[in-house]
């Protein structure tokens, strides 16, 4: 009996696989890591549940825009613009849409996006180190 099955990519929805899914669990956890932090911390500390709901409705959003778009380019229908992608990302639903970027198998090779894509990701990183090591220094205006 072949041990293929042992060594065989987990498969997505789309019928994918999602090659090296347990590296890109990992660089989810760590890239996720600051803002469930810092929105936890806003939250129990009574100063705002904004963040963390953003995160999570907004992450919802971006993978289900993701799943459309993927749906519409398979169909060769009107697509989802690039920048409606990038906004949604930067009001906070960058998770979602890393999730779905692997799972669709979805944006995932047009390098001008990731490039926007992992700024947008650093954003929110600074976003929270800011705000958690730096008391808000660096970001303060004026």
């Amino acid at each position: 009996m072949s041990d293929s099955r042992a060594r065989r990519p987990d498969r997505g929805p789309s019928g994918g696989s999602i090659q090296h899914l347990k590296l890109k669990l990992m660089v989810l956890l760590i890239v996720c890591a600051l803002p469930l932090f810092g929105s936890l911390s806003m939250w129990l500390r009574g100063i705002s549940l904004v963040p963390l709901m953003a995160y999570g409705i907004v992450s919802v959003l971006a993978f289900f825009l993701y799943w459309a778009d993927k749906r519409k380019a398979r169909a060769d229908a009107w697509r989802t613009p690039e920048n409606v992608l990038h906004a949604v990302e930067l009001a906070g639903g960058w998770p979602g849409a890393l999730i779905a970027q692997q799972v669709f198998r979805h944006k995932t090779r047009k390098v001008s996006f990731q490039i926007l894509f992992w700024v947008i990701v650093a954003l929110h990183q600074v976003f929270w180190i800011d705000q958690l090591f730096l008391g808000s220094n660096l970001l303060a205006l004026g």
